[in-house]
């Protein structure tokens, strides 16, 4: 009966998200912005993308890598800064609504 259950049970079955681990979902946790971008790439469907990684901080074999170069070569983030990311930083709420707009915005 939580306000997001509907929300949660959508993002699981149309794999937009998956728990933190099989049974649990964490829906008060923060979202980090490896996070955030791997939700929105999941939404279009986890296309191919041809850009190659200008960040050090994002190894080839991390579950967002591609899904951060998606969101770089369509404009939905160009980083922390030119050579990172910071996958594990907290996405603010600026950061998502800016982050959302973007990728719709295409």
């Amino acid at each position: 009966d939580a306000y997001y259950a509907k929300a949660v049970a959508w993002a699981v079955e149309n794999g937009v998200a998956k728990g933190v681990s099989e049974t649990a979902f964490a829906p008060a946790d923060n979202c980090t912005r490896a996070q955030i971008v791997t939700f929105l790439y999941r939404m279009q469907n986890s296309p191919e993308s041809k850009a190659e990684n200008p960040f050090t901080d994002v190894k080839a074999d991390a579950y967002y890598a591609n899904a951060v170069l998606w969101a770089v070569e369509n404009g939905v983030t160009t980083g922390a800064s030119a050579t990172t990311f910071d996958p594990a930083g907290d996405c603010t709420r600026g950061q998502i609504v800016t982050f959302l707009y973007r990728c719709l915005s295409k």
